[in-house]
């Protein structure tokens, strides 16, 4: 599938913060992933950063002033607001964010938002006292009843040296939450999907855990492709990964606390893929100290339990789809596990790979229906491979609600 920035027309809009060296990092991003890419600079954004600058990451034309008559584009402001995709202003200012809420159009971003159809995203920049001001909150309450997306801002060091809420989002951020307003109207728009990724933790001390070695980029990948295809998205993980932008995150560790999250999350959910490598067995009982090896000649004897499989807990209506990480009889045991489970769809995949193991960035998967169909896919990129999961769970979701 290609990527879903490729060829979207995407009109950024930067405004006058010192956040400005971000948004051509930004530009930078959109243009390798092949969006075409309209930049509008406001005066302010001008004290900080070239026009020639965001071109020649862009290679296209800048706007940088509603009345310039050299400008290609400068009495093309409403054509480039019927032609975008999406409008992303970043770093957004407070001012120009109180200019839109009070539907002011006195310079080429303003008049571009009013004119466009497109969705609008919002980053915030600024000094924290200034986005706590009462006055920025009631415009960013506004912008957010009018439809607008508000995407941010993070909490940390501004450049005042004040530590707090106002900066711009990391690049890498800000382009999921873009992807994520561009797939507001995918194929998965009006579905909540559940996704769980990484290996749990059973503590045997204060000290030590029992795990395994997935590192969640399967279960995360595929979290990403449902949001980038309009689903409302929750993960759950236990992996230490970056949260991904545009979805609801919840942090778990132990197969107790995934439960409970899973199953909380899927209260509301349509459909439930299972990527995390959940534990089978848990210590008897946990320490309440450090073990030592003081006095353990002959080694150490764990005592542990099974873990309840609480896949079978899941409500009925839920769609249920698995993986299976096997190291032998791929297939055979992966056909037992759909029929244990109950599910409608399982992936299977043999670990021994190493282009298709753990902690790599590919995976070649087989997929496997409740029907008795067998789909052996090619190693892809684990982005792709939830793509290909996601087009087979679609044929059994039901209508929209």
């Amino acid at each position: 599938m290609a990527d879903p920035l490729e060829d979207k027309r995407i009109v950024l809009g930067i405004t006058g913060s010192i956040a400005c060296y971000k948004a051509l990092t930004l530009a930078s991003r959109l243009a390798q992933a092949r969006a075409l890419v309209d930049v509008i600079l406001t005066r302010g954004a001008q004290e900080f950063i070239t026009p020639l600058a965001c071109r020649s990451l862009t290679h296209r034309p800048v706007v940088t002033d509603l009345f310039d008559p050299a400008s290609e584009l400068s009495i093309e402001h409403v054509a480039l607001a019927e032609a975008a995709d999406l409008v992303v202003v970043a770093p957004a200012t407070a001012h120009v964010m109180a200019k839109v809420a009070q539907g002011l159009a006195d310079d080429s971003l303003t008049t571009t938002i009013l004119a466009t159809q497109a969705p609008v995203l919002f980053a915030p920049a600024m000094d924290a006292h200034m986005w706590e001001n009462a006055a920025t909150q009631e415009n960013v309450a506004r912008l957010k009843a009018r439809g607008y997306t508000i995407a941010g801002p993070a909490w940390g060091r501004m450049a005042s040296g004040l530590m707090g809420q106002g900066r711009l989002l990391e690049p890498e951020d800000l382009v999921g939450h873009i992807k994520a307003s561009l797939g507001r109207k995918g194929d998965l728009a009006g579905y909540t999907i559940v996704v769980s990724a990484g290996g749990t933790q059973e503590p045997l001390d204060p000290v030590r855990i029992i795990t395994n070695r997935s590192s969640g980029k399967q279960g995360y990948a595929i979290a990403e492709a449902a949001r980038d295809r309009g689903a409302l998205v929750v993960l759950v993980t236990a992996a230490s990964l970056p949260n991904p932008a545009g979805m609801e995150v919840r942090h778990v560790d132990t197969v107790a606390s995934m439960r409970e999250a899973v199953l909380s999350a899927c209260a509301r959910a349509d459909a439930l893929i299972m990527a995390a490598a959940v534990s089978d067995y848990r210590a008897a009982q946990v320490a309440t100290q450090k073990m030592k090896k003081e006095g353990s000649a002959d080694g150490l004897t764990l005592h542990l339990v099974k873990n309840a499989d609480f896949f079978l807990e899941v409500p009925e209506g839920v769609l249920r789809v698995g993986f299976a990480a096997e190291s032998e009889e791929l297939l055979a045991n992966a056909q037992k596990k759909l029929h244990d489970k109950g599910l409608v769809l399982i992936a299977a995949n043999d670990i021994t790979g190493a282009d298709s193991g753990f902690n790599v960035d590919t995976n070649r998967v087989t997929i496997l229906d409740r029907d008795g169909g067998v789909q052996e896919l090619p190693l892809l990129d684990k982005y792709e491979v939830g793509h290909r999961l996601l087009d087979r769970v679609k044929g059994y979701l039901k209508p929209r609600r």
